[in-house]
């Protein structure tokens, strides 16, 4: 998960050192012993949209990783009706409208049209940024609110644009352990990334850091200069100041703040993600370099932060320099949730001996990981589904049961299998079978009493459910490979 000129984990994937054939073989192993960072990911997109594949935009990505310094003062002129054309057929079909009350179906009827007058306001300037409408969706796990901000259709056209245009540059410049919102990276590839670094390298103690309203609290101003960093089209910077300015619209009044960018803006990901590689990564990454004695890992996905230690004095002096580090930039770790553990291959024999219980567990993107061992009593990273997320969805379950209770079983056996293969498909990854047969047992469990609440006449029994339950849910079984193995393939050596 390191980045550019920095060196993979020989301890991760034990390699002889490569010839200097070719500037990726030269970075197959560490200069010195023992880890300081994480194996890098190919930068390549999956997708083959002619967006991903425009010339110029190559050029650009050519140029940013060239030349690391450079302030690409041309890019607007890449935002044509064929891009925005693409941005709006990437966006969801039945999304909510924002404030301007347009729906994908009202602006496909002119599709053309639209577009061509979208990028004449564009560029002539006159382009203006409609206010954000807010609305509410709970927070899995909890009983808090998560605010929400619903874009104007066009908004949403302009700002995906823009953010390819930008995804060539900062692409380029984002660091290896940084896996949030980018192309050709998601969720599963962050947990793999650290499993395979807690696994295979001495890390003894983990830093589980939170952000306190990351995307509440983060400076604008800040964001600005950081983004002035390495563009330097005033006309694509005064496009990000409009959206941070257009202000939020919640229940009639209109706001505007000098913090935070919308949650729910097709631009957000990527200016916290600019915020965060200015603020945390390229700072991590020195501090690594610079101030630790032992090994380190980090792994980031958004602003969910997880760091590794062989020693706890790093740990512990890490802590205190990033608490003072985001306190320069308007954030600041939560007091309850950030926490450091012991965790690790050593841990449970280092706490036996001190007379201690089990180590403690940390959660990370929906799993909690834990410190177990294989059937041969070595040491094996364990992850387990969240109990909070998954009562958090089989309330969901339940919910969405009552309100379709008198359909027929055909109908509710089609939702329910949709809703566990969903299910599966994010949280069937080994060590995990146990918490994916519970999930199907609850669900089972809960369409039984709903089916006997239809009527006092029934007559359906339990022993009838386990034939239903074939019939429609899908069958726990593993989906996602040992992190190792997928890891091996997206990290080729």
């Amino acid at each position: 998960m390191m980045h550019g000129p920095e060196k993979s984990d020989s301890a991760i994937v034990a390699m002889k050192p490569a010839n200097n054939a070719a500037p990726a073989a030269a970075e197959w192993v560490e200069p010195r012993a023992g880890t300081k960072g994480n194996a890098e990911q190919s930068r390549t997109q999956r997708t083959q949209r002619r967006a991903s594949v425009s010339p110029g935009l190559d050029r650009v990505r050519h140029a940013a990783r060239q030349r690391k310094k450079e302030k690409f003062t041309a890019l607007l002129h890449h935002v044509t009706v064929d891009l925005l054309r693409d941005a709006f057929l990437a966006l969801k079909r039945r999304a909510a409208p924002g404030v301007d009350g347009v729906t994908w179906q009202d602006y496909e009827a002119n599709l053309e049209g639209n577009l061509q007058e979208l990028h004449a306001r564009v560029h002539r300037g006159t382009y203006r940024a409609l206010p954000v409408r807010r609305r509410f969706i709970p927070k899995p796990g909890t009983d808090k609110q998560r605010p929400l901000g619903i874009a104007a259709l066009e908004d949403k056209v302009v700002q995906r644009a823009v953010v390819v245009v930008l995804n060539a540059i900062y692409e380029e410049d984002f660091l290896g352990f940084s896996y949030g919102f980018r192309p050709g990276r998601g969720q599963h590839d962050a947990l793999d990334a650290l499993s395979v670094a807690i696994g295979g390298t001495r890390v003894n103690w983990i830093l589980d850091a939170d952000i306190r309203s990351f995307f509440d609290g983060l400076s604008q101003p800040w964001l600005v200069r950081f983004l002035e960093h390495r563009v330097g089209d005033e006309r694509i910077l005064r496009l990000v100041r409009k959206w941070l300015k257009a202000g939020v619209l919640e229940e009639g009044e209109w706001s505007v703040s000098e913090a935070g960018t919308p949650q729910g803006a097709v631009a957000s990901p990527l200016l916290a993600n600019v915020y965060l590689h200015y603020v945390f990564d390229l700072w991590a990454q020195q501090w690594r370099r610079r101030e630790a004695n032992g090994n380190v890992i980090f792994v980031r996905y958004a602003d969910d932060i997880v760091a590794g230690f062989e020693h706890e004095t790093d740990a512990r002096r890490f802590w205190d320099a990033m608490r003072a580090r985001f306190e320069q930039f308007g954030l600041e770790l939560h007091g309850e949730k950030t926490r450091l553990l012991e965790f690790g291959r050593n841990a449970a024999g280092q706490r036996r001996r001190r007379g201690l219980g089990k180590p403690e567990t940390f959660t990370f993107l929906g799993f909690t990981f834990i410190c177990g061992t294989s059937r041969r009593g070595a040491f094996l990273l364990q992850r387990k589904t969240r109990r909070d997320r998954m009562r958090a969805k089989l309330r969901e379950v339940k919910e969405d049961l009552r309100r379709h209770m008198h359909e027929p079983i055909p109908e509710q056996g089609h939702r329910l299998k949709a809703v566990v293969a969903g299910y599966f498909a994010y949280h069937a990854v080994p060590t995990n079978m146990r918490a994916l047969n519970a999930f199907r047992y609850h669900v089972t469990n809960l369409w039984f009493r709903t089916l006997r609440r239809r009527s006092q006449k029934h007559r359906l029994t339990w022993d009838r459910m386990p034939r239903l339950a074939a019939d429609w849910l899908p069958r726990p079984r593993i989906l996602h490979p040992w992190p190792q193995q997928r890891f091996a393939v997206n990290h080729p050596r």
